[in-house]
């Protein structure tokens, strides 16, 4: 039990929603009468974290993520359950969270000191490298309410990783800061996890896979896996991208459609599992209706690998006859920047005709291009004629993410881009 650090029991926080502001008064008057409505933030909470692990917390907006580790760090009272932690904490939370915005930089490292339980001798000795690791120059000496947020990040997790805590808990704030700030924090935590114990919170799935070792998934306040983190975010990217579990499949296979656009006549965008709009256009004599991403064994998969063999399945419904059918897609980075544009054309491959009111599906394969991690919009498009003079039947913008790792130690060369064929599964 003496290498447990933090232990959650059954740990609850409920908040009272009211209608209206005078709900509240009126159930403050009358005892016997209730007017509220008991939302569950966290509901049931219990883990352990033994001393010298990492563990990540996922999950996707209002899962209860953040409530949990202010209740861990007690930011917030629990309604119900136990927390214990044994050693010294230090948090990173909130942006500008436990700061004092009309005092100094330097004001506000000794304050924040001293709120962790260490002296004003044992921050002196840490105060220089709090600021060489934060290094915001001068600005050191001024007012935090005139820090940007890469600022106040950079003086934030420089004061938590350096007071010396054996458990540091960080809330997805590294996400403000530069790339090169962010990889200095990545090479402290690493040197950290060695002595201490690490609770961490990220979207970023690639660090949760390199730094984590097991991970919890919240959804809807309560924890709904635990494990080891490689399968967990497989089926957690899986779940944000198609808005399914596991048990929601049966051999690989969907039950429920995720339907990428909807046939419409009167609109030019649909929301997608996220409420984000895709948008599409063409003259919808045939559209698109199912769009996944599979590897070679026919397996659904929410990620794939530089060099993997993938395949983008496409399931259509043809209006009315398409004598001269043609499929292509492009891959882009996340700023739009086109990487990859093909079609059928392009590469010699010839679709059979798409005859009226029948239902298509295609399966292209292709190896995934030498291309860093990370993510990478695909729009889809379905167009009839010749490449001379074609016109657009059905196009999709960001019909899927591909969610790119590089798990490779080292690789001679680049990888390059083939398509192997298209096929037509059934008519």
């Amino acid at each position: 039990m003496n290498d447990i650090t933090i232990d959650v029991k059954n740990v609850t926080k409920a908040y009272k929603l009211y209608d209206k502001p005078m709900d509240r008064v009126k159930e403050t008057l009358l005892k016997n009468k209730c007017y509220h409505k008991d939302f569950y933030a966290v509901n049931g909470v219990s883990f352990s974290v033994k001393r010298g692990e990492t563990v990540g917390i996922i999950g996707k907006n209002g899962a209860g993520k953040s409530t949990l580790l202010k209740m861990i760090t007690g930011v917030l009272t629990p309604t119900s359950g136990e927390i214990s932690l044994s050693g010294t904490v230090s948090a990173l939370l909130e942006l500008g969270t436990g700061f004092d915005a009309e005092r100094s930089g330097i004001d506000n490292i000794y304050l924040n000191g001293r709120i962790n339980g260490l002296t004003r001798e044992e921050i002196d000795v840490s105060l220089n490298s709090i600021m060489e690791f934060a290094d915001i120059g001068d600005f050191i000496y001024q007012p935090i309410k005139t820090y940007s947020s890469g600022m106040l990040v950079r003086l934030a997790f420089a004061t938590a990783i350096n007071v010396k805590p054996e458990i540091l808990i960080v809330d997805e704030a590294l996400s403000v800061g530069d790339v090169r700030f962010q990889q200095k924090c990545y090479r402290k935590i690493r040197e950290f996890k060695q002595k201490g114990t690490v609770l961490f919170v990220s979207h970023d799935t690639g660090a949760i896979t390199s730094f984590c070792d097991w991970v919890i998934w919240l959804d809807n306040g309560k924890i709904y896996k635990i494990g080891e983190p490689m399968p967990i975010i497989e089926e957690y990217l899986t779940f944000m991208r198609y808005e399914i579990k596991k048990e929601d499949t049966v051999n690989g296979n969907i039950q429920n459609d995720f339907l990428v656009a909807e046939q419409k006549e009167e609109t030019n965008a649909v929301p997608d599992e996220n409420n984000t709009c895709i948008l599409e256009f063409g003259n919808r004599a045939a559209s698109f209706s199912k769009i996944t991403l599979l590897d070679e064994n026919h397996k659904l998969i929410s990620q794939l690998r530089i060099g993997q063999t993938v395949m983008i399945r496409m399931e259509i419904e043809a209006g009315r006859r398409i004598e001269y059918p043609i499929l292509g897609f492009n891959i882009k980075d996340m700023l739009g920047n086109e990487l990859v544009v093909t079609n059928t054309v392009f590469e010699k491959i010839e679709l059979p005709v798409l005859e009226a009111d029948k239902k298509y599906c295609f399966e292209w394969r292709f190896k995934f291009p030498c291309f860093h991690a990370g993510d990478y919009p695909m729009d889809i498009a379905l167009a009839e004629g010749t490449y001379q003079n074609h016109e657009q039947i059905h196009f999709v913008t960001d019909a899927l993410i591909l969610k790119c790792v590089d798990d490779r130690m080292f690789q001679e060369g680049r990888g390059r881009y083939i398509i192997d064929q298209v096929e037509l599964l059934q008519r």
